[in-house]
């Protein structure tokens, strides 16, 4: 309906917020799907933390039916964005994560989505027969929700000493392992994730208006 009002002249912070959307949209864009399966490949360096790259400092989604590992460590640690990360905030540039790591997982109707500013880059796999398929995985979150259940589990183990996913974090960290993990309805944001293998039976990669 139109209105009869002057017109009221946008803020001036407004071209700048509209600019970085595009530019968050740019380089998504600019990254092929095969691109994307090589960053999901870095493997993970034995006697160290998951995570062995700077993070963007985007957080993104990852849902699932239901996973199933064998070989489960968790314990804390600490992710550091690219110096003059523009999504910094007042942090410093740094993240306190939960890391997750499965020496092999299955996971039924994953769902992965990235929420640009308006529009979501939405990765989905494993929705038919054939489940996605990982070794070596490792998670960085800051939520994990599910309906878990765990086999020989061991809770308050010093992080240095897990063996079970053979991903061993930092000294005087409180962190539990399991020789099992199921999770169903599994919900995380997470900051970062690794493989050594990831195989994405019926990927499908593409924009939507809604995340996972």
């Amino acid at each position: 309906m139109a209105s009869s009002s002057p017109a009221v002249p946008e803020s001036s912070e407004a071209p700048a917020r509209r600019g970085r959307v595009r530019a968050r949209r740019a380089a998504i864009m600019a990254v092929p799907a095969t691109a994307v399966a090589a960053a999901l490949a870095i493997l993970t360096a034995e006697g160290a933390l998951g995570v062995q790259f700077a993070i963007s400092g985007m957080a993104f989604t990852v849902t699932a039916t239901e996973l199933n590992g064998t070989g489960f460590e968790q314990f804390g640690g600490l992710d550091q964005m690219a110096p003059g990360s523009p999504n910094e905030g007042d942090t410093g540039g740094q993240v306190l994560v939960i890391t997750s790591a499965i020496k092999n997982a299955t996971l039924t109707k994953l769902c992965q989505s990235v929420d640009l500013g308006g529009t979501n880059l939405l990765i989905t796999a494993g929705g038919g027969k054939d489940k996605v398929e990982a070794t070596d995985l490792t998670t960085d979150s800051t939520e994990l929700s599910g309906d878990a259940a765990f086999d020989n589990i061991e809770i308050g183990n010093d992080a240095s000493t897990l063996t079970k996913a053979g991903v061993k974090g930092p000294i005087g960290v409180f962190s539990q392992q399991a020789d099992t993990v199921h999770i169903g309805n599994l919900r995380q944001t997470n900051y970062a994730t690794t493989a050594g293998v990831f195989k994405l039976p019926g990927l499908k990669l593409g924009f939507s208006s809604k995340g996972c």
